[in-house]
């Protein structure tokens, strides 16, 4: 599944922090927004890996489900247009 994860972090040191925790998982699309190919299991361990990041009382963190039908029709422009999909296995 498609995840859309974006975030408004207060401090710049937690943002730092949270934008390591994103690229670990996923693909940076805008500033403060990653799209990360991720099993429910896998983006579970990731989101509570965010919460623990931020002051829930000061940073906000928001997350989509894109099904595949979704993910494929999403639409870009401008520098981000192409972006990869993180894989975990290839058939050749």
């Amino acid at each position: 599944m498609l995840r859309v994860v974006a975030y408004d972090i207060a401090c710049p040191r937690r943002l730092r922090r949270v934008a390591e925790v994103c690229q670990d998982h996923g693909v940076r699309v805008q500033k403060s927004v990653f799209e990360c190919w991720l099993d429910e299991d896998r983006f579970e361990l990731f989101w509570r890996r965010l919460q623990q990041t931020i002051k829930s009382h000061e940073d906000h963190l928001v997350a989509y489900t894109l099904d595949a039908t979704a993910a494929r029709r999403r639409r870009a422009a401008g520098n981000f247009a192409v972006v990869s999909e993180k894989r975990s296995h290839y058939v050749l």
